[in-house]
């Protein structure tokens, strides 16, 4: 089964490549394309006006699209921001205390853990770190103000399953709880109805919705945060009556706003969303497609000498394999020259997949690897 076909601008821009980084920059659909001209007509033909589209029926649908993706009882509780780290910045103002008392797991992506060593340099934070399979056990011992954990770990494809337990430990005076979903939204199934009054959550476009950059968002609980400290004038979009000096708040996610924005983000993945409706595509089955091909690889054996860290269980699974080794830069830097595109950190190569590769693009890659 193959859906190159929805991929068409992409692929046949670079013919022959294989783009094994689905995990890092997802190839864009040419629904994309549709979106990001549609945000441009909108901007020729409605100018000054084009806001109350964006802020009115553009905004809602993405809302909804997400809402339904995540299983949230209320689209409202939804902000929109370019990138995820404004959005740890405005959680962390909201906490009144300092030192904050900072929970995360060990293996956070770069964003959050240089901005907490900043944190915890100038004396703003105190940051603990567990391994993921300790970190709700770490969480339940008590003594924090903030719990940040990722859904999915970046670098190992380590998922953090146990929501609900962190969830009970959250309370609007604290501990707050922030689930980075990053590699987890529109990648796994998640159903967040249950902990969706007590738990942050915070995702974007660029991986696996297939949006590209520029488009991420927050689902926000209510009650939890309602005046960040940092704080645009979007945050009080609908309360511009107030009088002068008086600094009011959204009471829903929109209290978590920031300021002007390049909205084509939001018409991306409207875009993309109407046509995944179209062709059937659910999270569910595209993982089911992806599984299939990360079996074929895994089959084949083509990495002798690497670790496999996230190997197949019978729960989910990332949307790429992690494999440990020394050689992992060097043989980044191979496949790259043989126009092969994955990715490396550190000691680990990371090979995506996605709904633009079949079993052919498999056994290319395989046969890549063993020549090289």
């Amino acid at each position: 089964m193959s859906f190159k076909h929805l991929f068409s601008r992409a692929l046949s821009a670079n013919p022959d490549r294989l783009h094994f980084a689905a995990h890092s920059h997802h190839l864009w659909p040419d629904a994309s394309y549709d979106g990001q001209v549609e945000a441009w007509e909108d901007a020729a033909q409605l100018a000054d006006l084009k806001w109350g589209r964006i802020m009115g029926p553009v905004w809602e649908e993405t809302q909804g699209h997400i809402a339904r993706e995540l299983k949230l009882p209320d689209p409202s509780t939804i902000a929109f921001s370019p990138n995820t780290h404004d959005f740890l910045v405005r959680i962390f103002s909201a906490i009144s205390k300092r030192p904050v008392r900072v929970l995360a797991t060990d293996g956070e992506f770069h964003s959050f853990r240089r901005q907490m060593a900043r944190w915890v340099e100038a004396g703003e934070a105190v940051l603990v770190n567990a391994p993921a399979d300790e970190l709700v056990a770490t969480a339940e011992a008590g003594g924090f103000d903030l719990i940040f954990a990722s859904q999915v770990l970046f670098n190992s494809g380590a998922i953090i399953s146990e929501l609900e337990r962190l969830a009970a430990l959250a309370k609007p005076d604290g501990p707050w709880v922030v689930v980075d979903g990053y590699h987890g939204f529109m990648a796994k199934e998640t159903d967040l109805s249950a902990v969706a009054n007590r738990i942050f959550y915070v995702s974007g476009g660029y991986k696996y919705a297939m949006a590209g950059e520029g488009i991420c968002f927050l689902h926000a609980p209510p009650g939890f945060a309602p005046r960040p400290l940092v704080t645009g004038w979007y945050a009080a979009f609908e309360d511009l009556a107030l009088p002068p000096g008086a600094v009011g708040y959204a009471q829903d996610g929109g209290r978590f706003l920031g300021s002007t924005f390049d909205a084509s983000g939001l018409y991306r993945f409207n875009a993309v969303r109407r046509m995944l409706d179209a062709e059937g595509l659910t999270t569910g089955a595209i993982s089911a497609h992806v599984e299939a091909l990360q079996l074929r690889f895994v089959k084949a054996d083509a990495m002798a000498g690497f670790e496999l860290l996230n190997p197949h269980d019978s729960g989910p699974h990332a949307r790429f394999l992690a494999y440990r080794g020394q050689g992992a830069p060097s043989l980044h830097a191979k496949l790259e020259a043989n126009n092969v595109i994955t990715d490396v950190r550190g000691d680990v190569l990371r090979i995506g997949f996605g709904i633009y590769q079949d079993a052919q693009d498999v056994d290319r890659l395989v046969d890549i690897l063993r020549e090289i």
